[in-house]
């Protein structure tokens, strides 16, 4: 990982983002909307949005799919690639120590990734049809709330000297 490859995946990212978030709003403000008070979810989310529209919005669900998709698919799938080098890259350790090390790492990190993508699967990739407002406000807060929670959480507690202080602390009370 060269600063040049990396420089270049963070403006990708950022790029990728903005543009289908400008997309995605444009989009939105196009539609013809029903009088209603708000929705039922805990910040304007694109299905509880998708729910106002007065018009067919068959098209505008499928867009807002194949956008989902585009989000939601390619990161995943580019990070489920570069897990397939780094488990190749992994088996070739001779240490069975080394190996478990690395797995472990591993897999604290692909556990937030896989609940992450899920929840925003779950969300954002099933029919309108199948929407409850209820069940995706739990989601939302999972991958809102949860996903960011937990990474602090885990790569902390993975760290020895951190692991070393809160045993310190916990034994003082």
């Amino acid at each position: 990982m060269t600063l040049t490859v990396c420089v270049r995946l963070v403006v990708a990212s950022v790029v990728t983002g903005l543009f289908l978030s400008l997309q995605l709003v444009a989009f939105i403000f196009s539609l013809p909307f029903c009088q209603t008070p708000g929705i039922q979810h805990f910040f304007c989310d694109v299905p509880p949005i998708m729910s106002l529209v007065c018009a067919n919005s068959h098209f505008h669900e499928l867009s807002v799919l194949v956008a989902a998709t585009l989000a939601i698919a390619v990161p995943f799938f580019l990070i489920a690639t570069s897990y397939a080098f780094i488990v190749t890259a992994v088996l070739k350790i001779r240490s069975a120590a080394g190996r478990r090390r690395a797995f472990s790492t591993c897999s604290s990190h692909l556990t937030v990734v896989s609940l992450q993508y899920g929840c925003c699967a779950f969300v954002y990739l099933r029919p309108s049809s199948s929407h409850h407002p209820r069940q995706d406000q739990l989601i939302s807060l999972v991958y809102i709330l949860g996903t960011p929670l937990l990474n602090p959480l885990i790569y902390t507690l993975r760290n020895s000297e951190m692991k070393g202080t809160i045993l310190k602390v916990l034994a003082r009370n």
